[in-house]
């Protein structure tokens, strides 16, 4: 199960700085900490992926170019028809 960090509702760099911190709790092999108004899922330390949840295109474009930029694998997918929801994927294991 990949971590979650629930950044909806928040805005730039909110998501961003979250994400770092996620990476970085996984890389340390400790477990993550919820920030003011954001919820991370109890995973185990050991996940491979983390899942960011933005609600704009601003946010999910800023939080996959920080993980590319990062040496990550970044994926994104959209919410259903109409829902302003994109869940980024970071694959952790695939860092370069």
């Amino acid at each position: 199960m990949a971590h979650r960090v629930d950044a909806r509702g928040l805005s730039c760099p909110q998501p961003v700085v979250m994400t770092k911190k996620a990476l970085e709790t996984i890389e340390l092999g400790t477990k993550p900490r919820p920030s003011a108004g954001a919820e991370v899922s109890d995973a185990p330390p050991t996940s491979e992926a983390i899942e960011v949840l933005v609600d704009n295109r601003t946010a999910m474009e800023n939080v996959s170019r920080f993980a590319r930029h990062s040496g990550y694998d970044a994926d994104v997918q959209a919410g259903e028809e109409g829902d302003d929801c994109y869940i980024v994927r970071i694959c952790v294991k695939g860092r370069a």
